[in-house]
């Protein structure tokens, strides 16, 4: 899942305390056998979609949530650089240049067209962008079968943007199943 060489860019910037988390259970998942699973994510799973990424590309996730004043702030950007099936550096929208500031960023096919632009120019091709609310993006990492089978993430996450809850963009579209 993970290169050795991990590259962590920005680590001091206000989006990375979102994900931290995400990592260290990344690094479980890793360390753990197969048998393991974090909320229905299991290493097997994980590691097979990437082997079907491009050989160089990123995975780019924006998830936003309503501030109390009832706009909607980023809550959750971040750039994963993925080289031949391992995610080889993690970086949040906030390092990405040619950009509104993070906190002015939203949820619209604007600022989404332009985070695909820039992470394209600055990084590599976008295999897959996922922007989709918190409240989605909890439902779709966190869902985890009761009996502790396997949970097909894929198609749970299509199901999420078949029901418009999310949208999916990216050179991979085309299979509609990441």
């Amino acid at each position: 899942m993970l290169s050795e060489e991990l590259l962590i860019l920005d680590a001091d910037s206000s989006l990375w305390h979102q994900i931290r988390p995400l990592l260290d259970a990344t690094l479980r998942l890793e360390q753990m056998d197969e048998s393991y699973a974090w909320h229905g994510w299991r290493k097997q799973q994980i590691n097979a979609f990437l082997q079907r990424l491009p050989g160089h590309c990123v995975l780019l996730v924006g998830v936003w949530e309503k501030a109390t004043d009832q706009r909607d702030v980023l809550a959750l950007g971040c750039v994963c650089e993925v080289s031949k099936g391992e995610v080889c550096s993690i970086r949040t929208f906030e390092v990405l240049a040619d950009l509104p500031h993070v906190q002015e960023l939203e949820p619209g096919f604007e600022h989404a067209f332009a985070l695909m632009q820039a992470a394209r120019a600055q990084v590599a091709t976008v295999a897959w962008a996922l922007f989709t609310d918190k409240a989605t993006w909890d439902e779709w990492l966190f869902t985890e079968d009761v009996d502790g089978d396997v949970v097909d993430k894929g198609e749970l996450l299509a199901t999420l943007a078949r029901q418009g809850r999310c949208v999916l963009l990216g050179n991979q579209t085309k299979h509609l199943h990441p």
